[in-house]
Order: structure tokens, then sequence, then C-alpha cells
């Protein structure tokens, strides 16, 4: 999913991308949708190819031939054909249609049953995908969200910490604080430096990353335009938001139809003992010329019974059952992954939202012991220790209120997708233009 087929080509402008622009782009783009629609043609292919063992099968063929004939070949003593042992050479032609139809063939209406659920089965794939698409698509515009949050905190921690370096500066000069307070005015003020610059690669690369997951070409200059604010989850039930993922999920389905197939396929193998009735015939012309052709025509049906057939039908049997305990196990599997994924979604929601209340809380408290520090040093009552302590914990603060509200997004996101819902209700849970 963190690939795709780039298409656009770069332009000169800056471009303003929206989450939602993001994701429409991720749906037409990215690689894992590509893919599901090619795996989507090639089960296509399947079932039109299982669907002609139950079809006429017709063809045509016209034909010309110059021949001369050994009498002696057959047996003929020469006493019988009046001592010539050859006839021709002697020429004719034929133009002929061929019809041959399966008219029971329990087999192949079985294998024409599971190329049907296969089918669907890729079709509810390449939904699944571009749920999936979404999820991707969404959780990388929101790192990228995440990453300029980090750069705007970092520029204005770098801002503060400049300030209360020129503020050390000037009070040294006056004789009012030592060198050392300068030096750790200085030392604090770098490392803000450093961490502006490594926060701003980190948007740059994000910014990248979203590109490839979306088809958007490298050298292309976008902004985002969305923000993805704190916004609380709608309420939802547990119980009510399992049935709705068990009824929506398309990989579910899936495998569900996937079980199907593998019990069509068993019926299939079970087949191959049963007789097979079918009918052939031909219409064509056929003479010494063209010009003097007769038509004639053949008739004929019949009944297949197996006898013996070394094992084959009961190695079939044994294969089209464990493939079907094998489809049956995954789709046990995926029924409790699916609620396993609906628990942690919800779990994940609520302890963000929880993290977001205390880190805003932290926030403020943390600017305010930084607004106190820095009196206080301009005061003459503290040495610059106080203020550096504070701008560490603004840092920290800044940070834990960014994860907390990239964690909190992402969680309403991989709730949207464990509910099966990711393509239509994103926007609704997430919000942006």
């Amino acid at each position: 999913m963190s690939g795709s087929v780039v298409v656009l080509k770069p332009t000169g402008d800056v471009l303003n991308l929206s989450i939602k622009d993001a994701i429409q782009m991720g749906l037409k783009y990215n690689l894992g949708v590509l893919l599901s629609t090619e795996g989507n043609e090639a089960a296509r292919g399947a079932k039109i190819r299982a669907l002609a063992e139950l079809l006429p099968n017709l063809s045509a063929r016209v034909g010309g031939a110059v021949q001369q004939v050994s009498l002696a070949q057959f047996g003929f003593p020469a006493t019988l054909t009046g001592g010539k042992l050859v006839i021709g050479p002697f020429a004719y032609f034929d133009a002929r249609t061929y019809l041959t139809q399966s008219v029971f063939n329990y087999t192949a209406l079985q294998n024409n049953h599971a190329a049907d659920e296969n089918l669907k089965a890729a079709n509810l794939d390449y939904r699944n995908t571009r749920d999936l698409v979404v999820l991707v698509s969404g959780a990388s515009y929101l790192q990228a969200v995440a990453a300029t949050s980090r750069v705007d905190a970092a520029q204005a921690e770098f801002t503060t910490a400049k300030a209360t370096y020129d503020r050390a500066v000037n009070l040294h000069t006056a004789g009012v604080i030592p060198a050392i307070d300068v030096l750790r005015a200085q030392v604090q003020m770098q490392s803000q430096q450093q961490r502006l610059l490594a926060a701003k690669n980190d948007f740059e690369r994000s910014k990248l990353s979203l590109a490839r997951v979306i088809g958007l070409p490298t050298a292309q200059q976008f902004a985002l335009s969305d923000k993805i604010p704190y916004a609380p989850l709608p309420p939802v039930s547990f119980d009510d938001e399992l049935k709705r993922a068990y009824d929506n999920r398309s990989d579910y389905k899936a495998a569900q139809a996937r079980v199907k197939a593998a019990e069509d396929q068993r019926k299939a193998a079970v087949g191959e003992r049963i007789p097979t009735v079918a009918i052939n015939g031909d219409y064509g012309v056929i003479g010494p010329h063209f010009t003097q052709a007769n038509g004639t025509f053949t008739a004929a049906g019949g009944i297949n019974i197996p006898i013996f057939q070394g094992g084959r039908a009961r190695g079939d049997i044994t294969q089209a059952d464990a493939l079907l305990k094998q489809r049956n196990s995954e789709l046990e599997n995926l029924r409790g992954q699916i609620e396993y994924d609906l628990r942690t979604a919800f779990l994940d929601v609520q302890t963000a939202a929880e993290q977001i209340d205390v880190a805003g809380s932290t926030v403020k408290l943390a600017h305010d012991q930084l607004e106190q520090s820095q009196d206080r040093f301009s005061a003459g009552v503290a040495d610059n220790l106080e203020v550096i302590q504070a701008q560490q914990a603004v840092a920290v603060a800044n940070e834990n209120y960014i994860s907390s509200l990239y964690a909190h997004n992402f969680a309403k996101l991989s709730l949207v997708r464990a509910v099966g819902v990711a393509e239509t209700a994103v926007m609704n849970f997430l919000g942006g233009k």
C-alpha cells in the first residue's frame, strides 16, 4: 500500500492538498488498488473459462487433399484388383462445421459455480483494498499534519529559547547574572535549533511518504490545507458497530464467498465419479472439387461412464476437503480478528481522548511555569536553570499533545476501517474539507 503509479506531472505551483484530496488520489493511483483491479480481471477470466465448459463449442475447417493409395497395404491381392495395386492420384475438397455440446457435466457445472463465488470474492477484495487505501492514505496525511505541528512547536520553543538567551546576554552585560547563565541559555537555544532542523526534515520526509502513497509526483510542491483538530468521537455502541462490521466488512464477505467456492469445488471433485452426457455433430460439403461437392453430416451422442481413474477423483476430493477446511479456518480467524480490531480501536479512541485532555492541561501548566520562571529570572530571584527546565517541560508537553492528537485521529480512522465503512464514513469521523 505504500507504493503508487505516478501519472500526474509536477507543476510549478504549490498545490493545496486536503485530506479528502489525498484519499481520492490514493483510491485512484495507489498500487494496491491497481493490483487489486488486475486480480479482479483475472478472476473474471477464470469465470469465463469455467462457463465455456458448459457452452457449445463450434469450429469450422476447410481443406483439400490429393492422394494416392496402395491397395497392397490393406492386404488386397493382385488377383482381386486386376493387377492394379495403386489407386490415384485423386483429389477431394471438404468444408465442414463441427459442434460439440455438453448436455450434463456435473463437475463442469460445480466448477462454474465455484468460479462465480471466486469472482464475487475478487470484487469484495477490491472493495476491501479500497478501504485499506483509505486507511493508509489518511494515516499518511495525519502523520504529515503531526509533523507540521511538531515544526510549529519546535519553532515556538526555539523562539522562546532565543529570547531567553538574549535576555541572559543583556543581564550578564549589566552585571546582574554570571556567565554560566549565558552558557546554559546558549546551549538550550542551540539544542532547540537542532530540534527545529530535525522537525523540518521529518516534515519534508512525511510529505514525500504521503506523495508516494497517493501517486503525487515527489517533485510536486504542496501544502496541507487541513489541520484535523481534536473532535470527540460521536456516540457509538460497540455491539452495534460489531454487527455493522460483520455486515459491511468486504474481507469478511470475501472469506464467506471463498468458503462457498471451496464447497462447490468439492462437489466438482465428487462429480468426477458421475457419468457425463455430450452430443457432437458436423455438417459440410465434400467432393472431388468445391463445384462438385455434396452435403454430408454426422450426429452423435453418448454417455461417458467413469469406471477406473487410477484414484484421480479420490485425490481431487482429498485436496478439496483440505481447501475447504482451510477456508473455514480463515473465515473463523477473520471473524475473531474483526472483533479484536474493533475492540482495539474503541480502546485506542477512548485512551487517546483522555490523553488529549491531560496533555492539553499539561501544555497550559507548562506555559504558565515557563512564564513564571522567566519573570523570576528577569527579576534576579533565580538563575535561568528554572527557565531551561520549564522550556524542556513545554517541549515535552507539546510533544505529548501532538502524539495524543495523532493517536486519537488514527484510532478513529482505524475504527471506521474496522467497521468496514472507511471509504464512506471517514470524513464524518475526521472532519476536513
